[in-house]
């Protein structure tokens, strides 16, 4: 398989290098811009980029303005980093269509698994909608889940739920966010909802129930061993 191609925009130099050790050690072909006007010559002269990663305080050109002129053009997956934790910059984000948003300082490594799990999402990795691990395999295309080759019977939450567990790999998710993404924002339950579901789909999975792990007092996260 080719080297994804992921773009790196930040007038930080020291941050881009960070950014850029991890990712290149994930086998990723890292393109770098250090403000957004450069970042849109790169993106426009290259057809193949994967990911881009755009921090939002630039000069000349910030962020938003980048991401926009992105969208107008592409649906490529977008992860907005700032320093600033304001929720307000948190929804101009999703309204301009970006996928997720870090805030500074971050783990890199965190920053890592999150591209994976888009890129997963955006089936970078599976173009035919079949998602594997330790034995499990869920093709999204004919809804169908087996585990150590034997078909399991999901309901259609279960499912969604599952396949959303295995596109975050190895990020704790917590009961809010699996909330709205599996049951969407307009969804007016409560945990106990998610709780109820992770019981029946571990006790359909057999042992590989297992790989779905409880955080207390936040969530869940599924995590394959070894």
């Amino acid at each position: 398989m080719d080297r994804l191609k992921i773009l790196v925009v930040d007038d930080e130099s020291r941050m881009r290098k960070l950014v850029k050790d991890f990712l290149t050690k994930s086998s990723y072909d890292v393109l770098e811009a250090e403000d957004g006007s450069r970042a849109l010559d790169i993106f426009y002269e290259q057809n193949d980029i994967a990911l881009v990663i755009l921090d939002v305080m630039m000069p000349n050109m910030d962020g938003w303005q980048v991401c926009k002129e992105i969208r107008a053009y592409s649906k490529v997956p977008i992860i907005m980093l700032t320093a600033r934790a304001d929720e307000r910059d948190e929804l101009q984000g999703f309204e301009l269509g970006v996928d997720e948003y870090i805030s500074k300082p971050f783990s890199p490594k965190i920053l890592v698994a999150r591209v994976e799990a888009i890129l997963r999402r955006t089936s970078q990795f599976s173009s035919d909608g079949v998602l594997e691990a330790d034995g499990i395999v869920l093709d999204k295309t004919a809804h169908i889940v087996t585990v150590d080759g034997k078909q399991v019977e999901l309901s259609y939450k279960e499912f969604e739920l599952l396949s959303y567990f295995m596109e975050n790999q190895g990020i704790a998710l917590s009961r809010e966010k699996i909330l709205n993404s599996v049951w969407n924002y307009d969804y007016f339950g409560d945990a106990r909802t998610i709780d109820t579901h992770v019981k029946k789909l571990r006790s359909k999975m057999g042992e590989k129930g297992d790989l779905i792990k409880t955080i207390w007092g936040m969530g869940y996260k599924f995590e394959v061993n070894g």
